[in-house]
């Protein structure tokens, strides 16, 4: 038979302009179109591995060692060339904007082929090319990785990812990206999660900020900014940027089913809702047992016997009761006095959503 979870909820309700708000700066709730960050991208070799490298089965290593000392005078097929101490690695930086050329950015190092570590690598220099094809940075330096591989007879002690390392200002830009902003009169404001009430929220205050209607909400996203003639367009956006504005979130449950995972926003509520939640647990083991005969008997053999046992446990009803003004995470907590997982959680959660008693969005991670 199987054990019930019953769940009372008492009925409440809240009313949407009673829910608290709280208070953000533009700078962190949205952002300035065509201010962005730019994905850089390149393929290179890392060379110094202690035997720690691509190994030969990996072919297009040494085909990119072989194309690098032709560039520098020295013939070389690839097919006979044969090291352990160096691996194919896609390099990746982020070119912040503004960036001009001598910045020095920091780059992410990983292993494109079967290498076990790149500890004690060092990156030769790898062109960085953007979405366009043309190149802003050139990358080169030694490697900082946060972990270790160690092998010894077939034996392995792996700590973190040796395969993927750090160089700490790694990439020298050698391409900006031109931002002009002198000589515009309008910028887009974007929310960076859309709001029909934080976007007429923002413009107001933005409006208040300048002393003038500088400011107009389009939609739930983009809020127009216009710049007055003769105006410090630096100044402008930094004024604008440091204004705090009152946000309001969307209720949201996010889950990660995976991991086990429930983060729950603060306006999360519930309705008047009943749960019952089986809790019956099954549990099959199989044990293998060599039955052999008796002494000095004749004809007898050794014989493999499965034994199989069943174990089944009921979990006792239990009884929750959630006082008006309780949102989810008052559920959760009761929940977890009684000893149910992170995974029945999820489950309660989605169930109350399909019922109309959650109101809130679940996102599904």
């Amino acid at each position: 038979m199987i054990a019930l979870l019953a769940l009372t909820l008492q009925g409440f309700a809240v009313d949407a302009g009673e829910v608290p708000q709280r208070e953000a700066r533009v700078k962190d709730i949205a952002s300035i179109e065509g201010i962005r960050d730019n994905q850089l991208v390149g393929y290179g070799i890392v060379v110094g591995l202690q035997g720690t490298g691509d190994s030969q089965q990996t072919t297009f290593p040494t085909q990119t060692l072989a194309a690098t000392l032709l560039r520098m005078g020295v013939s070389v097929p690839a097919a006979s060339i044969r090291v352990q101490n160096l691996a194919a690695v896609f390099v990746e930086a982020t070119l912040p904007p503004f960036a001009r050329p001598g910045t020095k950015l920091d780059v992410t190092v990983s292993s494109a082929g079967d290498a076990r570590s790149l500890e004690g690598g060092l990156l030769l220099m790898t062109p960085l090319y953007g979405a366009d094809g043309k190149i802003y940075a050139q990358g080169q330096g030694p490697l900082v990785v946060g972990g270790y591989s160690v092998s010894v007879n077939g034996n392995t002690k792996q700590y973190n990812h040796p395969n993927t390392a750090r160089v700490p200002y790694g990439a020298i830009v050698e391409r900006g990206v031109p931002l002009d902003l002198e000589g515009r009169n309008k910028f887009s404001l974007l929310l960076n999660d859309a709001d029909f009430r934080t976007a007429e929220a923002v413009s107001q205050a933005i409006n208040r900020e300048l002393g003038r209607q500088a400011a107009h909400a389009l939609d739930s996203r983009e809020i127009d900014l216009e710049v007055a003639h003769g105006e410090d367009v630096p100044e402008l956006l930094a004024q604008v940027e440091s204004v705090e504005v009152p946000v309001f979130p969307r209720a949201k449950v996010v889950v990660n089913e995976r991991t086990g995972t429930v983060v729950i926003g603060g306006t999360v509520v519930l309705q008047p809702v009943s749960i019952l939640h089986g809790g019956l647990a099954i549990n099959v083991v199989s044990q293998f047992e060599v039955s052999q005969p008796n002494a000095f008997s004749s004809g007898g053999a050794s014989q493999v016997v499965q034994q199989t046992r069943i174990t089944a446990r009921d979990k006792p009803v239990n009884r929750i009761e959630l006082k008006q003004g309780a949102t989810v995470d008052d559920l959760v907590r009761s929940l977890q006095t009684i000893g149910a997982s992170a995974r029945d959680v999820i489950s309660i959660l989605q169930a109350m959503k399909s019922a109309g008693a959650l109101e809130a969005e679940i996102e599904v991670l």
